[in-house]
């Protein structure tokens, strides 16, 4: 099992760029998304590519705004098809460029629905090269706080010492 160039952001959050530079390499494998515990089934189409741009305000009443894409996956099995290849999928999303513009840093969102259940958000692992296959696992998009994310992000930075030496051990020589 191999995991495609590793995103530098979180496992969860990839970018249109983490995704397309780690299927760059892989060209005809099959590209095998998972959600909820099963994989996509065969014959799986890509049926929308959309950029959207949002602005509004937290919580905290602080101004947000960030770009996002949006794949859309319909989850069907059809008969003498097979899980799309990586470079197909590339392909597509290359054509909807021509179209469309789309932020290749903007956050990657999957809505996935098989057409009886409703539609589901998620959220993208790193792709993992495993049995001649690329598999994507994606994960349920939670919702979140963000004031209180980036309170948590900030907290959990280490600090920087810069005082004098205060005891056998502290970060400064």
């Amino acid at each position: 099992m191999t995991v495609l160039d590793k995103p530098k952001i979180d496992d969860h959050d990839l970018t249109l760029a983490d995704l397309l530079g780690a299927l760059r390499i892989a060209g005809d494998l099959p590209l095998v998304f998972h959600y909820d515990g099963q994989a996509v089934k065969p014959g799986y189409h890509v049926t929308e590519v959309k950029a959207a741009h949002f602005s509004g305000l937290d919580c905290g009443a602080n101004p947000e705004a960030w770009a996002e894409i949006f794949v859309q996956l319909w989850d069907v099995e059809e008969a003498g098809r097979t899980h799309l290849a990586a470079g197909k999928f590339s392909a597509i999303v290359r054509k909807v460029s021509e179209h469309v513009r789309l932020d290749a840093t903007a956050r990657l969102t999957f809505e996935v629905g098989d057409g009886v259940r409703p539609m589901q958000l998620y959220c993208a692992g790193a792709p993992v090269v495993k049995d001649g296959s690329i598999h994507v696992h994606l994960a349920p998009r939670p919702a979140s706080c963000k004031p209180r994310d980036r309170w948590l992000a900030e907290t959990s930075r280490p600090t920087a010492c810069c005082g004098p030496k205060a005891s056998p051990g502290a970060c400064c020589p």
